[in-house]
């Protein structure tokens, strides 16, 4: 495609079953409007008019990767000035999807000036205006959901045709933004959001959802739930693995049943296999988390940091109570409650000497208190 300008318009909504215009509803939970103007960038324009209510221009901005070049009004003067001269324009007069079908399509291109002049006289038609192939139009609510169906499809198609395998493209839901490498194997259940971009030969699902992550290579994420977060080179999450956003894992590390992680650093090949939280921490590389360990990072008030070093062995059901820090190479005992720093190579100990009373439970029992 030639054309280097285009005019979006964004009408209100119509009716009652939506509160916004169609422009700005999701399809495959990317609003049309970023998926819209995301693929014309693609095709070469690099100008955009689009006409939107004063109460939706804020969101209609947002829908752009960057706002250069871009203008967002609903004042025609604007619009005129942005139409001047002979300058072949791209028009999408409303609600549109870059996906082909043998549903309408509405988007057309003709020169500046006959638009201009079109909408100075109110014409209906538009003078020598030509179609543009690949798209297909939305006008209602009913249209907007069965697009989701057409857009599913197309995009599956263009993700096998780039290598990725896809067990089941009927439980496969993947955004337009997000980008497979080649090799990599989707499950049943597999939703992908936002930015996602995974690396090759990797392995997603099933029944795992992965919203603004960045997977490497040969990763594993295995029935769990990925949000703003970096995932290194040959990682294994899950299942039943939480990522809150802002957590980077480094490579090879493996993150296993019930675990959750939150604003959090992790070294390379760190492994914590169950039940565990590590929240606002850096973790350095080649470290163990024991079954049940527990980064006590709010006091009720503010959120602090702890900080583990190298090689630590942290016990099972250990308590790191923030602000604290483990050195490298330390250990800390099954069961403790660490409030004070541990310094590298030692072993941190916080739990009371075991004490047996002889004879505690028979005494009970013979005076009927236990069973």
């Amino acid at each position: 495609m030639e054309t280097k300008r285009a005019v979006l318009f964004v009408d209100d909504a119509e009716g009652e079953l939506i509160r916004k215009p169609l422009m700005l509803q999701n399809v495959l939970f990317c609003p049309v409007l970023t998926w819209l103007s995301t693929a014309l960038r693609e095709q070469g324009v690099e100008r955009f008019f689009v006409c939107c209510p004063a109460s939706y221009q804020e969101e209609a901005l947002a829908c752009f990767s960057s706002a250069e070049q871009v203008t967002v009004s609903d004042n025609r003067a604007d619009l005129l000035a942005f139409l001047e001269g002979e300058e072949e324009t791209l028009v999408v007069p409303g609600a549109a999807v870059p996906v082909d079908s043998a549903g309408q399509n509405e988007v057309y291109r003709a020169s500046g000036s006959v638009l201009a002049h079109s909408l100075e006289t109110g014409a209906e038609e538009v003078e020598g205006a030509r179609s543009v192939p690949g798209f297909t139009s939305i006008t209602t609510f009913k249209g907007l959901n069965s697009m989701q169906f057409l857009a599913r499809a197309q995009i599956l198609r263009e993700l096998l045709a780039g290598g990725v395998c896809v067990m089941d493209p009927n439980n496969t839901y993947v955004d337009p933004r997000v980008r497979v490498g080649a090799g990599t194997m989707l499950l049943p259940g597999t939703i992908l959001r936002g930015g996602t971009v995974i690396g090759t030969d990797c392995q997603i699902g099933p029944n795992s959802m992965l919203t603004d992550c960045t997977v490497g290579d040969g990763v594993r994420i295995n029935a769990s739930q990925c949000e703003e977060s970096v995932v290194e080179t040959g990682c294994e999450i899950g299942p039943y693995a939480h990522l809150r956003p802002h957590c980077t894992v480094g490579a090879q590390s493996k993150i296993g049943a019930f675990v959750q992680l939150k604003n959090c650093c992790l070294g390379r090949e760190t492994k914590m296999a169950h039940l565990t939280y590590v929240g606002d921490a850096d973790v350095g590389e080649g470290c163990n988390f024991g079954c049940g360990t527990v980064t006590c990072n709010y006091d009720g008030r503010e959120k602090h940091r702890t900080t583990i070093g190298n090689h630590v062995f942290v016990g099972c059901n250990t308590n790191l109570v923030a602000p604290v820090s483990v050195g490298d190479g330390a250990y800390t005992a099954a069961g403790s409650t660490i409030t004070r720093d541990v310094p590298a190579g030692d072993l941190g100990v916080a739990r009371t000497r075991q004490n047996n009373l002889a004879g505690w439970a028979d005494k009970r029992r013979k005076a009927g208190r236990l069973k």
